[in-house]
């Protein structure tokens, strides 16, 4: 089988010989691939031109959409890569990581459009008022790069590593060139054909490189992201690529990562602690057959437990059954390659001279179902160092397998040095059910890892375990890790995205950000705004209302309905020492009265008020004081249809600026209305 390309809209076969592909099991040969001749200057160049357009005119939630409707293909159809994914050694669960958990992270990319505007932009954070005036503020908005998203994924997950990445840039508004490690870019290949045939993504926003990709980065520019997931040694290397440099860039790396796991002093044999412990090692070593970026590499454990910590997790070894993944019982399968099993002996070979092998065999190992010299077998490797502080190579050689090594520690102390010893990860776990050490532990690791997981019986049913990176959270780690974040939920979009600060009057910057400015020109039309459908509300329209005088007797009144009797409210004679200068109305009371008087209380487009977004008290008022209320629209967000038959809305946000007889405002708020469209289709 020829493996194709995907560039400029069409698949190609590369030029001349090109490189022999084989089941990681069997060692037959099962395919053959290619990058010859393909022009990867222009490539960007049409990934720029043609997907990055059409992407950008898209809202952020009809990009949410597009992701939805594609993970939904994807899952419907995921039994079609399994079989592909078992060439590469994959076990079934192995293969439903890669491929569930990489639609999975479509799904949640997809949800969270809803944390973002309908718009095709993203507003950052609050104004800030640069004048005394408050006619010269500053805004942060945010618009997609006008660039091309550039993936080299590593060879572990070749489906997981392409989705988790192309969820974030698609959602940003920004078309990706992905270049799968070579030795199972044929499982990668697989699913990009599904994705392309299903027409979902608009054209030019995914292209697709079986080979290699030298030369790539001659053709980067300042709007362009490079993310890069391998070994430290190459990510540098492209790292300080001259156009790197020169464009600056952005360069996302994930390298090298000795991860560990400690288990806490607290935990004695026999917990739950002690067994959560056990098998998360276990499995962190065998699934996948270690070849995880987050595989707990070092295991550190309280010296006097040691022992115990060796026999048990000896016993979970020993039940650890190797072969192929179609044969019963089978619960590791291979290495990626042969490639790979001769560079993780290698690594072995080097970590045996300062360290004993206390589990495992390189020779004498059985294999179920297969040939374990034609297929890429190792068996799971355990490693004893008694002097973790002077025998030092397991902080610094990863072997990207099934390895190990246990180490003992003295005092919480010892075990964040040991931890942090590893020089940055992209985590750690520690298991206790002493939350004591467990904050000593994080305060004093933190620094040098990307996450850390706290296992104990509490949330041991619901934990994703030690090895599993979550699509909300970041995925990174400082130091030899690479220092560089993936995923994050909106974080991870905002990489993709260029934050400008956006100067000037406030009308301006409403009219800029769609969202109303404090200070802004507000517009009063003749009609209320709660008798307008969400299409005929305009940003700014503002209602001023009739005034409201608030009496001594208001304020009594509203102490004895809501029971507040806060001293300031009814007690006159505690004023004294205090920023009051007489009874002082609820803020509350004041709010609930505003409300009295920017309500339209006939029935219409309005469905409900629903909860604030902020509310501020500013200014105490007094018995005798007059309010009114500015009440403007701030900003409209639209809202999907869940069903057929639900109604068509959108949420309304209101600024509800309360004012004293001064002119001063005293109140502010910001609420939140659904309101009735006209469109009912949509």
């Amino acid at each position: 089988m020829i493996l194709k390309n995907y560039a400029l809209g069409q698949w190609t076969a590369g030029e001349g010989k090109g490189q022999s592909l084989f089941n990681a099991i069997t060692g037959d040969k099962i395919a053959e691939t290619s990058s010859n001749g393909l022009d990867f200057g222009e490539m960007m160049k049409y990934a720029r031109s043609v997907g990055g357009p059409t992407l950008r005119k898209m809202t952020f939630h009809e990009r949410g959409r597009m992701l939805k409707a594609l993970a939904l293909h994807l899952l419907s159809i995921k039994n079609k890569f399994y079989g592909s994914s078992a060439q590469s050694g994959a076990t079934q669960l192995d293969s439903w990581i890669d491929i569930e958990g990489g639609i999975g992270n479509l799904f949640t990319y997809a949800s969270l459009r809803k944390q973002f505007p309908d718009e095709t932009y993203y507003v950052d954070g609050e104004h800030a008022p640069l004048s005394k005036g408050g006619s010269f503020i500053g805004q942060h908005i945010c618009v997609p790069k006008q660039g091309v998203a550039i993936h080299i994924n590593a060879f572990n997950f070749p489906i997981w590593g392409m989705l988790e990445k192309i969820a974030v840039n698609l959602l940003a508004g920004v078309p990706a060139i992905v270049k799968p490690a070579t030795v199972t870019c044929y499982v990668t290949e697989l699913m990009v054909k599904e994705i392309v045939d299903s027409k979902i993504l608009p054209e030019g926003s995914l292209q697709l490189i079986c080979g290699s990709a030298r030369g790539i980065l001659e053709s980067v520019t300042s709007q362009d992201v490079v993310t890069f997931t391998g070994s430290a040694s190459t990510g540098r290397m492209l790292k300080s690529h001259k156009n790197i440099l020169n464009e600056s860039v952005p360069f996302n790396m994930e390298a090298d990562s000795l991860n560990c796991c400690v288990l806490g002093e607290d935990v004695n044999p026999g917990s739950i602690e002690f067994d959560l412990f056990i098998k998360e090692v276990q499995r962190e070593m065998t699934v996948k057959a270690g070849q995880k970026c987050t595989a707990i590499r070092r295991v550190i454990v309280p010296s006097n437990k040691i022992e115990d910590v060796q026999i048990a997790l000896g016993k979970r070894l020993a039940k650890t059954t190797i072969g192929d993944p179609s044969a019963e019982g089978v619960r590791m399968g291979s290495l990626a390659g042969l490639e790979q099993r001769e560079e993780v002996k290698d690594k072995i070979l080097l970590l045996s001279k300062s360290q004993d092998i206390i589990f495992g065999n390189l020779s004498n190992f059985e294999v179920v179902g297969a040939d374990k010299e034609k297929g890429a077998f190792l068996p799971p490797i355990l490693f004893l160092n008694n002097d973790p502080f002077n025998k030092i190579d397991c902080h610094n050689l990863e072997a990207f397998g099934p390895v190990s090594t246990l180490m003992p520690y003295k005092g919480i102390d010892e075990a964040i040095e040991l931890a942090n010893m590893g020089k940055g990860s992209l985590v750690c776990s520690i298991v206790t059910a002493d939350d004591t050490i467990a904050k000593e532990f994080v305060m004093g690791a933190a620094a040098n890892h990307g996450r850390i997981l706290i296992l104990n019986a509490d949330c041991a049913k619901e934990s994703t375990g030690h090895g599993s990176p979550m699509p909300l959270l970041t995925h990174g780690g400082p130091g030899r890790a690479g220092g560089g974040e993936e995923m994050g939920g909106k974080r991870g979009v905002m990489h993709y995205l260029q934050r400008t600060a956006v100067q000037g009057h406030p009308t301006s910057i409403t009219k800029v950000t769609n969202v109303f400015q404090y200070g802004a020109a507000q517009i009063e039309k003749n009609i209320h705004v709660f008798r307008k459908h969400f299409e005929e509300l305009e940003i700014g329209e503002t209602v001023f209302t009739h005034k409201r005088t608030i009496t001594e007797a208001d304020i009594i009144s509203f102490a004895n309905i809501s029971w507040d009797h806060f001293y300031a409210h009814t007690d006159i004679t505690s004023l004294d020492g205090t920023i009051f200068e007489e009874r002082v109305a609820h803020g509350y009371f004041i709010l609930s009265a505003a409300a009295g008087l920017f309500v339209d209380a006939k029935k219409g487009p309005v469905l409900l008020n629903y909860g604030l977004e902020e509310c501020r008290f500013v200014k105490p008022v007094y018995a005798g004081a007059t309010i009114g209320v500015r009440f403007t629209v701030k900003q409209k967000v639209n809202q999907e249809k869940r069903s057929e038959e639900e109604v068509s809305k959108g949420i309304v946000k209101f600024l509800v600026d309360v004012f004293d007889q001064t002119g001063e405002t005293v109140a502010i708020a910001t609420i939140l209305t659904m309101v009735k469209k006209i469109d009912q289709s949509n």
